[in-house]
């Protein structure tokens, strides 16, 4: 059974009329009697009384008329609603972020700038590497890429051709061990060559692992680390650190509670920290209607980034 037939079915009782109900259903008589029969057979009973003129219903058919009013509104009704969906998602900006600014950035700052009608973070982006965001952008699949960047002078080959930014925000990664009973870490930068620290890692290709490679190469003291584990996500990495196999660099963001309560504490002092900023990447070339207004409110100075606090 098709739900143009119950259309049509509504239509001749309406008409009473055969020829007049396939007019107004754009179909031949021939072609509007047969669906009316189909219909018949469907239901196994006869609903239109041919005897008459004007047509009539049978008791059955005034039965079942009902029911087609109850259908064809229940679909009007839903495929008003489903539009009216579609054409909210098309108005909101999809974002893609690592799963740690997910969690513990995008949440506030979309409340801070009213963005929450208007901005859908693009979750499946949490375990994607650097270079997958952009790729996203230049397929479309999403229109903003919020990413962790490195302050200083980082190598990465990366394609930013089509590419602009916005600064939204600053982060900072810190080294954190699991504490001691005596509240000491466990594990103590920068290690020895005899003694090198067991070190839960950011994945090799990631943007972050390039800002550590590239901190510790501008610094002093020379680093002594063994990877023990490589991770895309922040979360697994932190996990790994409170159950004590390493030490690792972490977002001050997803780390600053569990110092402060001393589940984690420094692997060692503020020259080993790691500066980031966050960046709002779009494609200069983006077509979705809201994007430029949004962009607009970002960059007109009124932008708020949420806080927690300053990293020890």
């Amino acid at each position: 059974m098709e739900l143009r037939w119950l259309e049509d079915f509504i239509v001749l009782a309406e008409t009473r009329h055969f020829s007049r109900a396939a007019d107004q259903q754009n179909v031949t008589q021939p072609t509007f009697s047969r669906r009316i029969k189909l219909l018949e057979e469907s239901m196994g009973a006869t609903l239109i009384n041919r005897q008459t003129l004007p047509l009539s219903l049978t008791p059955a058919g005034e039965e079942f008329l009902i029911l087609c009013q109850q259908i064809t509104e229940r679909v009007r009704v839903t495929r008003e609603r489903l539009n009216n969906l579609d054409r909210e998602d098309a108005r909101r900006v999809k974002l893609a972020a690592p799963q740690s600014l997910v969690t513990h950035f995008v949440p506030g700052w979309l409340e801070a700038n009213a963005l929450k009608a208007k901005v859908e973070p693009y979750l499946r982006a949490t375990s994607w590497l650097i270079g997958e965001y952009f790729q996203a952008l230049e397929r479309g699949e999403v229109d903003l890429a919020l990413c962790y960047w490195p302050e200083g002078r980082t190598a990465m080959d990366i394609d930013l051709g089509g590419v602009r930014y916005l600064e939204i925000g600053e982060e900072r990664l810190v080294p954190v061990s699991l504490a001691t009973l005596d509240g000491q870490p466990r594990f103590m930068l920068p290690g020895s060559k005899r003694e090198p620290v067991p070190h839960i890692a950011y994945h090799p290709s990631g943007l972050i692992a390039a800002a550590l490679q590239a901190h510790w190469g501008r610094s002093r003291q020379e680093v002594h680390l063994t990877t023990l584990n490589e991770n895309v996500q922040t979360s697994n990495i932190r996990e790994l650190v409170q159950q004590g196999y390493g030490l690792g660099w972490l977002p001050w963001r997803t780390v600053h509670h569990l110092l402060e309560t001393g589940e984690l504490t420094r692997a060692g002092d503020q020259r080993w920290d790691v500066p980031l900023s966050l960046r709002l990447y779009f494609r200069h070339d983006n077509r979705h209607p809201s994007l430029p207004g949004l962009l607009k409110q970002l960059a007109s100075g009124q932008m708020t980034s949420p806080t927690t606090g300053n990293a020890p």
